[in-house]
């Protein structure tokens, strides 16, 4: 029996090795970033691909040398939590002194203020950790600081670069709110860790970097991630087409992108859909891209509709206005009268909490539009 080929296109986990999509700019840069030990902050919205771009940057940065931790804070709920989080990575990436994984450890960790519990997987033989919570509540704080110390000491020990990436680094704040005080306190003296911050919440980060009474302030180079050029992101679904017994026409692939406007993750679910949707040994055609996204927009509908539902009536209108004109005047009064929107003040209330939300965003050109996958073609189905 002949083996079935596998869907080429992958959503929602992060997109490495072949189905990671282009960017090599923005690759290139980064890589060069890390292996000078340089700061950086990288910005986008939700799904565009940001940890698959770091992770692969920070894969190079390895196979040259260097050492790679991982913390996801979206994923951290307590102080607790972060310091475990911390141990695993440092213990399980950056140490690579000789020795038992226990004993390494325990020699390791053998100073802090509160120790950690350690716990051996029998499947696989990895440690564990946990942090139990003191009385004083200081205690934690000290052990967090120790462990971010341990950066630079591995750093300068091994006499190798470390590259420390923090997901989602805005969550920081939700920790505690002097935390950024605390962590530029030791990063600022680990001249051989090169930190990489990425995040998705711009007007958090935007407080965190950007506010000069703030202590990150310059203190990362800033890399905004964008939507994906529709040339080369349309190549890409034609070569992954290929590489299966199934291929896609130029104007299909053109037609996808121009339903998802390079959106990342978009692209790669919809792309999925149409591929499974095209019999072997047969080619896609617009026609079965549009019903890919009706299939698409079925799947998400439970998800576009709880985002209507928490949007109050003026942020619908506004998301009715963009999703059938995208602008970059939202604010001109002919605009505003064609789409029946209320008067400035308000009107720009109700965008900055779209923006919050991240349902809408500024396109490079400058164009308002809605940025959340899918949302746009569905708003503009259920509006007519």
């Amino acid at each position: 029996m002949d083996k079935q080929p596998t869907n080429p296109f992958r959503f929602g986990a992060l997109a490495l090795g072949p189905a990671f999509t282009d960017r090599q700019p923005e690759l290139r840069e980064l890589a060069a970033e890390l292996r000078n030990g340089q700061d950086v902050l990288v910005y986008a919205p939700r799904r565009y691909g940001k940890s698959s771009l770091v992770l692969r940057a920070a894969g190079r940065a390895e196979r040259e040398g260097a050492l790679v931790g991982y913390v996801d804070l979206l994923k951290v709920t307590s102080k607790e939590r972060f310091a475990a989080a911390l141990a695993r990575t440092i213990h399980r990436d950056l140490d690579t002194a000789p020795g038992r994984a226990y004993e390494r450890a325990a020699e390791l960790f053998r100073g802090l203020r509160i120790v950690p519990s350690m716990e051996v997987d029998p499947q696989d033989g990895s440690l564990s950790f946990s942090f139990r919570a003191t009385r004083r509540r200081t205690d934690i704080d000290d052990t967090i600081e120790s462990l971010l110390e341990l950066l630079g000491r591995i750093a300068a020990e091994r006499r190798r670069r470390v590259v420390m990436i923090f997901d989602e680094f805005q969550e920081i704040v939700e920790l505690d709110r002097r935390y950024p005080n605390l962590l530029r306190a030791v990063f600022q003296t680990q001249p051989e860790v090169a930190h990489v911050y990425l995040g998705s919440k711009r007007h958090v980060l935007d407080r965190i970097f950007g506010d000069r009474n703030e202590p990150f302030w310059r203190s990362a180079k800033k890399m905004e991630i964008g939507l994906i050029p529709t040339g080369p992101f349309a190549r890409f679904v034609r070569a992954r087409f290929d590489r299966t017994d199934k291929g896609i026409t130029e104007a299909a692939a053109a037609r996808l992108l121009e339903l998802t406007s390079g959106h990342p993750y978009a692209t790669q679910e919809l792309a999925h859909e149409v591929w499974e949707r095209t019999p072997s040994g047969a080619f896609a055609y617009e026609s079965d891209v549009d019903a890919g996204l009706e299939s698409v927009l079925r799947a998400e509908h439970n998800h576009l509709e709880q985002l209507w539902a928490d949007a109050p009536r003026t942020q619908r209108r506004l998301l009715i206005a963009l999703a059938a004109e995208p602008t970059a005047s939202p604010y001109a009064e002919d605009y505003r009268a064609a789409y029946d929107l209320p008067a400035a003040p308000t009107l720009q209330s109700a965008l900055t909490a779209l923006v919050r939300k991240e349902l809408v965003g500024r396109l490079e050109d400058g164009t308002l539009a809605i940025v959340e996958p899918f949302l746009a073609a569905w708003v503009a189905r259920e509006a007519a």
